[in-house]
């Protein structure tokens, strides 16, 4: 950063301090509820709850009709799902509120607790889908939205498969839809429609039938899928459970730390991951620098084997999950396979 671009966030921030004392509000705290001042004097943007990106057509009118009376006519739709509404003067709070009662809509929060989870489509009607990541984003936002973690934001994304459009890689804890795909031989008729269709090369054939190696398969399920005589079925479906992700200036890759885990264990894991992350966080680090600097056997020991989930240890079992790119070894934080 220039000396001038310095110098001119400096200003701002000076102008927003006085903007705050001259109204009387804590912006921190507004921002805290969903109310997030802009540059401009007395305007802020409003960002509304939306788990998942899913929001009613009811709900959706109500935006517009802020937006036309509050604001400038136009809504924005934030990276993480979420509508917002900017240029709302702040005398027009009460109003705006009132709108969202109406049709049972709220603020999203956010702050230091947990904010509203993201989602694809899961199995809904995406053809990829393997979980409902849509009834899971809605439960979880449902009885976590909102908790204060003590420390820093926290950010939950489920994706229904390993295609992961959500990015729940990079997420504080990320979910993502597995199947573990089993071979009915009876059924097979030795294509190898499965081995060619494998982007892993975790199937090849033996004695005429496909062969699956347990270290390279990541549980995409395309082998089922593409099968043409139903022979390659799932054996269990499930959630693949990452921890220690985010977003921002140096992000993180999260750590596979489970997998195969049922819907009431993403939920038990979700809150003991908070409260591991309440008690043993410091300052406003996110989770992956809490983990970072106490180790991930240390997480590991006290959230996941008490759950008994079916946890990924050996960081050997991590490699197949493994990101390509401009990683860098900075000395710190190599595990993230």
């Amino acid at each position: 950063m220039t000396e001038e671009e310095t110098i001119a966030i400096e200003g701002l921030r000076s102008e927003l301090r006085k903007e705050s004392r001259r109204l009387k509000v804590d912006f921190d705290e507004l921002k805290s509820g969903g109310f997030i001042k802009q540059t401009q004097r007395d305007l802020f943007t409003i960002r509304l709850r939306c788990p998942g990106g899913r929001v009613t057509s009811d709900k959706l009118r109500v935006a517009a009709e802020i937006a036309d009376r509050h604001g400038r006519g136009e809504v924005h739709l934030s990276v993480r799902q979420s509508v917002e509404v900017p240029y709302v003067h702040y005398q027009h709070f009460d109003a705006v509120t009132e709108a969202l009662r109406q049709v049972n809509w709220s603020v999203a929060s956010c702050g230091p607790r947990v904010r509203v989870p993201t989602a694809c489509a899961g199995c809904t009607y995406n053809p990829n889908g393997l979980t409902d990541a849509q009834a899971m984003c809605a439960e979880v936002d449902r009885r976590f939205f909102g908790i204060p973690t003590g420390h820093h934001k926290f950010k939950v994304a489920f994706s229904g498969c390993p295609i992961d459009c959500p990015r729940a890689r990079e997420m504080d804890l990320g979910l993502q839809g597995v199947l573990e795909p089993e071979l009915v031989e009876d059924l097979c008729n030795g294509c190898g429609l499965c081995v060619k269709g494998c982007e892993e090369g975790a199937l090849r054939m033996e004695d005429g039938l496909p062969v699956r190696d347990s270290a390279k398969c990541i549980s995409c399920g395309d082998c089922v899928k593409i099968c043409p005589v139903d022979a390659m079925v799932s054996r269990r479906i499930g959630w693949l459970a990452r921890v220690g992700g985010k977003h921002g200036k140096h992000p993180y890759y999260s750590y596979e730390v489970a997998n195969f885990l049922t819907d009431d264990q993403v939920f038990a894991l979700i809150e003991k991951t908070l409260d591991w992350y309440q008690e043993n966080g410091e300052g406003r680090e996110r989770i992956g620098r809490t983990i970072e600097r106490m180790g991930l056997d240390r997480y590991m020991d006290e959230v996941v084997l008490p759950l008994g989930l079916g946890a990924i240890r050996d960081p050997k079992e991590r490699l197949k999950y493994s990101v390509r790119g401009n990683l860098y070894d900075g000395g710190e934080g190599t595990d993230h396979a």
